[in-house]
């Protein structure tokens, strides 16, 4: 079943009926080539459900359906992850958005780091977060999220630090650090209801001045293993075992 994401107000609850505008209404005619009765599934990406309904006629610039019945998603994590991920060369970033929200990332935050190859000024900064945006939500609704990822604008990593500094859990991969029991225990003590910061470093790693400045702030070093992971490989590793630890 295919799931599309709506405005909160394209769905009227007392009516029974949801709208569907935009480019969605190409999709499912032309692309999709759906028919009158089929079932589909929409999502505000904010509320955590999905609506369920049936294709009831289609315009030239709408698709009209009748509201079948609501539930509560059970795709979300029982925890926020937030993705600190340092800027990477060429279009790594679009890779990296794309894998992060299939793996349940709750928000994306881009940033500048020293080792950062790319510079952003901020024209190239906003055409490329929404970019990222876009594909974030291509993503969601591949996955079949009830909520679309947020991808914020570029932070300096001394912003980024002081927005992790009250999460619950903060996590940043260092090539320096030792001991896979304790990256293990680490994890196996998030909780579901906590927030996650997970700090993903450019090619290079992070400066020793950027460990420093993360460790007086409390989060904490782990290691991802002997071998040296590629910034697109280190970020979707540990999403990965996140999603595990939750979901079991």
């Amino acid at each position: 079943m295919y799931q599309f994401f709506v405005e909160a107000g394209q769905i009227s609850i007392p009516d029974k009926r949801v709208i569907i505008f935009g480019p969605d209404v190409n999709h499912i005619r032309n692309v999709l080539r759906m028919k009158i009765g089929e079932e589909i599934g929409v999502s505000t990406g904010q509320d955590g459900k999905e609506y369920r309904c049936a294709i009831v006629s289609m315009e030239e610039d709408r698709i009209l359906c009748q509201l079948r019945f609501i539930q509560e998603s059970a795709v979300e994590l029982s925890s926020r992850i937030y993705l600190f991920q340092a800027l990477p060369k060429g279009d790594k970033m679009e890779l990296i958005v794309q894998k992060a929200v299939e793996l349940g990332v709750w928000e994306i935050i881009p940033v500048a780091s020293k080792r950062c190859v790319v510079k952003l000024d901020q024209k190239k900064a906003g055409s490329k977060t929404a970019r990222w945006q876009s594909i974030a939500e291509a993503a969601a609704k591949q996955s079949k999220r009830a909520a679309v990822p947020k991808v914020t604008q570029v932070s300096s990593f001394f912003e980024a630090v002081e927005r992790a500094s009250g999460m619950d859990v903060r996590l940043i991969p260092y090539e320096l650090a030792e001991d896979m029991g304790k990256t293990r225990s680490l994890l196996e003590r998030i909780q579901p209801g906590q927030d996650i910061a997970l700090f993903i470093g450019p090619e290079g790693g992070f400066e020793e001045s950027e460990i420093n400045l993360a460790l007086d702030k409390g989060l904490e070093p782990i290691t991802l293993g002997r071998r040296i992971l590629r910034t697109e490989t280190a970020g979707m590793t540990v999403l990965s075992w996140i999603m595990y630890l939750l979901e079991r």
